[in-house]
């Protein structure tokens, strides 16, 4: 038996770092060493919600469940029933939505024994039968957990559609060359949604991303500017909308007073939705992206304009496996650049906090070591702290080698230097 690490949830804002062994694996199961996972809004969700959660067990209080589902990992011993297939020290990342047999159960949500804030984890068969554990041939780890993230990206994008009058048959994606706004959008999704719309084949001609933070709006047009936008073929405007007092015509006025073929809400607010909805051009697709908590949450919406423009509304709530596949190819040829989301880095030791106050953190994305005991710390912090600390210091070098980012030098360098967490 494996002894394992890991933040365990038993309720609401319930959760407990706590040792345990792991049983022995049975020959459909695969044990395997958790090196990264990034922290994840839906699990600060999961985690107020508790068993009230729809992919968290009615029993969760006497049988934990493993938080986190964006992790990558190494195989350590395969059940027989996956000998050949799956190999022993290969590296694979997890996609969390297995929908099996129509179950909602997902890693780092439903299990005692899998989810990504773990040293040491058992893989339950149906991962493997639903192809969900899937080998990553980049560099490093943290790209592997932030392909979920990207995953849940490439998905939204894939869902919007237009309606063919010729043939009743929806034209999927995006619309190629045209004009499409991300609504709220300078946070770690938007980052990837504005990376993931600049480097892929289908690309709008116009983007435009809003949100009311300075801050963050100055840090997404430092990692995506747009210049290098531009060299992509896509003209891309970072807006404040803050002090903005009539912001569907003054965002209108940004595209010559007309609407947009694509509008993406990253914010469960109904304001925004509303907005969103009166940014559509004729045909335009209209893509709630954002995860409320509120069951009852609703928003008004122009039925005139759904019968006689042919607006249209859907709503994603994460990929599937070949959305993951995808952006994991992109990632391995430099395609995408996932270390833009990151923008604080951490041991196990930091999850249990950094996860119950995910909203008053600021920043991109949490990403965690789980091997590593470290506070989580903002990479700009990384300089200040390594006047005092020799680890911080040298993270600080590689980072500013790295033009401000995380990478898998710095990946390297924590995994070998940093202190290991206490088991």
């Amino acid at each position: 038996m494996m002894k394992t690490t890991a933040v365990r949830l038993y309720g609401v804002k319930d959760l407990r770092l706590e040792s345990f062994e792991l049983p022995k694996i049975k020959s459909t199961e695969i044990l395997a060493k958790v090196i990264s996972d990034s922290i994840c809004m839906s699990t600060y969700k999961a985690v107020n919600q508790g068993s009230s959660h729809k992919r968290v067990p009615s029993n969760v209080d006497t049988h934990p469940t493993i938080i986190g589902h964006e992790f990558c990992l190494e195989l350590l011993e395969v059940g027989e029933k996956w000998q050949g297939i799956y190999n022993i020290g290969d590296k694979y990342a997890i996609q969390p939505a297995l929908n099996y047999k129509g179950s909602l159960d997902a890693p780092g949500y439903s299990y005692q024994f899998i989810g990504g804030n773990a040293t040491y984890v058992i893989i339950p068969e149906e991962v493997m039968i639903q192809n969900c554990l899937l080998p990553f041939e980049g560099e490093g780890y943290f790209s592997g957990s932030l392909a979920e993230p990207f995953s849940c990206v490439a998905g939204a994008f894939h869902e919007n559609f237009r309606s063919n009058f010729e043939t009743h048959i929806h034209d999927m994606d995006i619309k190629k060359d045209g004009a499409m706004i991300l609504l709220a959008a300078a946070g770690p999704m938007g980052l990837a949604a504005i990376e993931y719309a600049v480097n892929r084949d289908i690309t709008p001609k116009l983007l435009i991303v809003t949100d009311i933070d300075q801050n963050r709006l100055d840090r997404a047009s430092k990692m995506i500017s747009p210049e290098f936008a531009e060299k992509k073929g896509v003209k891309l405007i970072y807006v404040n909308t803050i002090n903005f007092s009539d912001p569907v015509n003054q965002i209108k006025a940004l595209n010559h007073n007309q609407g947009f073929d694509d509008v993406f809400i990253f914010a469960p607010v109904k304001m925004l939705a509303e907005q969103g909805n009166q940014l559509l051009a004729q045909k335009g697709c209209l893509n709630f992206f954002a995860g409320p908590t509120d069951p009852n949450f609703s928003a008004s919406f122009n039925y005139y304009k759904l019968h006689y423009e042919g607006h249209r509304i859907t709503g994603t709530s994460g990929g599937n496996t070949n959305d993951m596949l995808e952006v994991l190819d992109m990632f391995s040829k430099n395609i995408l650049r996932p270390e833009i989301m990151i923008s604080h880095v951490g041991g196990l030791d930091s999850v249990i906090d950094t996860t119950l106050n995910l909203p008053q953190v600021p920043g991109a994305k949490k990403l965690v070591y789980t091997h590593i005991s470290m506070p989580m710390t903002a990479i700009s912090d990384f300089k200040e702290l390594g006047k005092n600390d020799t680890i911080f210091y040298e993270l600080s070098e590689i980072c500013d080698r790295h033009n401000g980012l995380w990478s898998v030098e710095a990946e390297n360098y924590l995994l070998k230097h940093g202190k290991k967490i206490e088991v």
